[in-house]
């Protein structure tokens, strides 16, 4: 075993076989990089690092058809914006994440609530199929005739069971996009209401999203809002769904039609020998519903924490309608994911206010059904059964008995054998 870090940039599929059989001979561990965009890919690990930036290609199979889904090849490095940007260019689209730098791979294999996620589902709803290196280093075709309990584990599982190298997504056509802001000065929670009772029974074309954050967060702007995205060119039945949140005093509507891509947010690039950002003390959840005592606590919790960051998203639509045993992603009844945490900045959260801050977020997980992966950012394996059902976590357990014995991917929330 050594301290080193060995950095490796494959661009094909066997380069990647060659390098896991190699850090398997000499016993490195493997940290891989799909986009670069979580805190795990960039704290130093010891081990071989196989950044996948050059497996990047963006390919549509054939002539996409009006009004049809095109199959798409995205190479397990690409970075979203990349895609959004040349899938734009032909009319199609994929529910991705909401930012433009975060990873096809990472996204895809925790599930992938999305922009688009009512309309068509999580990102990996629109997965049909994969190449994988796998754990002796060998590479396999997967999909729902093709290996399929490997295809039901990518899908939602993380990244415990290979490399996927390969994805193979359905693309949607888009006629346009009706993208909504509501900026909100007045009563949060009265706002929240109103869009949640509007989403009761909206049409699947709508996806909303609420954001409260303080000045420091870098990726969007400072204070309240609500962000709507409307699957279709339609933008006045858009603006007649969303009147009952636009109309109220204290928000401030604004309505565009722009690509897809360019509502994908800008991170900026990491700085080189900059320091990590301070903890994030809370959580996340996927809840059956959006109630006021529910909403109650997270307007309470932004206000009593001045650095914290309160994040909901509608599920539902598209969402709703696979069946929970069809993919290893949990909770298909919620209708809203829930985030909301504060940052324990040096000097300003001292050990009273951290005590504070994890017991109001306790009482808000309290309801949830299961926690979200993708936006778990640290390691805890004690955590890992809750992001899925008892019978997809055993059922998770067997794949990786079956591909990854020796748990070789395990730099991840780890499913051991």
């Amino acid at each position: 075993m050594t301290d080193d870090i060995v950095t490796a940039r494959p661009s094909n599929a066997a380069e990647v076989a060659d390098l896991v059989r190699r850090a398997q001979h000499d016993s490195l561990p493997i940290t891989i990089v799909a986009g670069g965009h979580g805190p795990w890919s960039h704290a130093p690990a010891p081990g071989m690092r196989i950044e996948l930036a050059d497996l990047s290609d963006v390919e549509i199979e054939g002539l996409a058809l009006d009004g049809e889904d095109a199959v798409v090849h995205i190479g397990g490095g690409a970075v979203w914006g990349d895609v959004a940007a040349k899938l734009g260019a032909d009319g199609l689209a994929i529910s991705s994440g909401d930012t433009a730098s975060v990873g096809v791979g990472g996204l895809t294999l925790g599930g992938g609530i999305g922009l688009m996620v009512r309309a068509w589902g999580l990102a990996a709803d629109q997965l049909v199929g994969a190449q994988v290196v796998t754990a002796s280093g060998g590479i396999v075709e997967t999909s729902a005739d093709e290996n399929p309990d490997l295809f039901w584990a990518l899908r939602g599982g993380g990244g415990n069971f290979g490399i996927v190298t390969r994805f193979d997504f359905l693309a949607h056509p888009v006629t346009g996009i009706a993208y909504g802001e509501y900026v909100i000065t007045g009563d949060a929670g009265r706002v929240i209401r109103a869009a949640r009772d509007v989403m009761r029974d909206a049409p699947r074309e709508l996806t909303m999203t609420y954001m409260d954050v303080p000045p420091m967060d870098p990726s969007a702007p400072a204070g309240a809002r609500i962000s709507a995205v409307w699957a279709g060119d339609d933008v006045e039945r858009f603006r007649q769904v969303m009147a009952p949140v636009a109309d109220l005093d204290g928000v401030d509507a604004e309505y565009t039609t722009p690509a897809y891509r360019d509502i994908l947010l800008e991170m900026p690039e990491p700085v080189e020998g900059a320091e990590l950002p301070p903890c994030f003390i809370g959580g996340n959840g996927l809840f059956t519903r959006l109630d006021d005592e529910l909403i109650d606590r997270l307007v309470a919790f932004r206000a009593a924490y001045p650095a914290s960051v309160v994040f909901l998203r509608s599920l539902g639509g598209a969402f709703g309608e696979v069946p929970q045993a069809s993919t290893a992603f949990p909770a298909r009844t919620a209708t809203w994911f829930v985030m909301a945490g504060a940052f324990d900045i040096p000097g300003v959260v001292d050990d009273d206010a951290r005590a504070a801050i994890r017991a109001d977020w306790e009482r808000i997980e309290a309801g949830r059904l299961a926690e979200y992966g993708n936006f778990a950012d640290t390691e805890r394996p004690d955590a890992v059964p809750g992001m899925f059902t008892p019978e997809a976590h055993e059922r998770l357990r067997a794949v990786k008995a079956q591909w990854d014995p020796q748990n070789v991917f395990r730099r991840n929330h780890n499913i051991p054998v």
